[in-house]
C-alpha cells in the first residue's frame, strides 16, 4: 500500500512536542492510513477509543467503530477488507484521488501530485507498486506534515495547500461512499469517522489565511 508509514519515505525525520491538538490530528490521520492501507485488527479499538465521546459526531463515530472492534473477528475483519478494496479483479470502491476526480486511474490528479511530494521531499520506495494518490498515501502524507510543521520543516500553509489539492476534492465522497458501501460493516465506521474528520479539517483550513 502506497503511503503507509512502513513505506513512505521522507528526506528529514525530527522528534518534537506537538500541541494536543496536532497530536490528535496527526493520531487520526495515522489511524486511518493504518486501516485503509491493510485489514483493521480488534486491536484498533484501542487507537480510536481516546476520541470516543457522545458529545461530538466525531466522538459517536469513534464510538461505534470502538465497540463494534472489541468483539470483531480478525478474519472476518479482513474478509469485508477484501471485499471492499481488492475484489476478484476490483473492490467495491476504488480508493484513488485519479479515479475520484477523473473516472480513470493513474491520471492527472496523480502526475500532480507526485509534483508536490517531490517539493516536499516526500519520495515512495520503489518496492511500492500502487499510486501514490490511495487515500491511506494522502493520509500518511498529512501525518508527516504535522509532524514536520512542530520541527520546522513545514508550516500550516504547507499543510493547508497539500489538503486543498489533493484531499478536500474528494476524501469527504470518498468517505461517505465507504460510509453506505453494500460491502461494509465494521469498515462502515471508518467511513463515518473520515467523512466527519474531513469537514473538520476544511471548515479549519478555511479559518486561516492562505498564501
Amino acid at each position: 500500500m502506497t503511503g503507509t508509514r512502513d513505506n513512505l519515505a521522507m528526506d528529514k525525520s525530527h522528534e518534537a512536542e506537538r500541541s494536543p491538538e496536532e497530536l490528535a490530528r496527526q493520531a487520526l490521520y495515522a489511524f486511518l492510513t493504518r486501516v485503509l492501507a491493510r485489514p483493521m485488527g480488534p486491536s484498533e479499538a484501542a487507537a480510536i477509543a481516546p476520541f470516543a465521546d457522545a458529545g461530538s459526531d466525531l466522538g459517536q463515530a469513534a464510538q461505534g467503530l470502538a465497540g463494534t472492534l472489541e468483539n470483531a473477528d480478525a478474519a472476518r475483519l479482513g474478509r469485508e477488507f477484501h471485499d471492499l478494496f481488492i475484489g476478484v479483479g476490483r473492490g467495491e470502491l476504488l480508493p484513488f484521488a485519479s479515479y475520484y476526480l477523473t473516472g480513470f486511474l493513474n491520471e492527472k490528479p496523480l502526475a500532480v501530485l507526485r509534483g508536490d511530494m517531490r517539493r516536499l521531499g516526500f519520495t515512495r520506495p520503489d518496492s511500492v507498486k500502487e499510486p501514490e494518490d490511495h487515500i491511506g498515501s494522502l493520509c500518511d502524507i498529512m501525518c508527516h506534515l504535522i509532524e514536520g510543521t512542530a520541527t520546522g520543516e513545514f508550516d500550516i500553509y504547507d499543510q493547508d495547500q497539500f489538503f486543498a489539492a489533493h484531499l478536500n476534492p474528494w476524501a469527504g465522497k470518498f468517505f461517505a461512499d465507504l460510509e453506505k458501501a453494500k460491502t461494509a460493516d465494521a469498515y462502515r465506521n471508518v467511513g463515518r469517522i473520515g467523512r466527519i474528520f474531513m469537514t473538520i479539517e476544511e471548515q479549519s483550513f478555511g479559518m486561516i489565511a492562505r498564501a
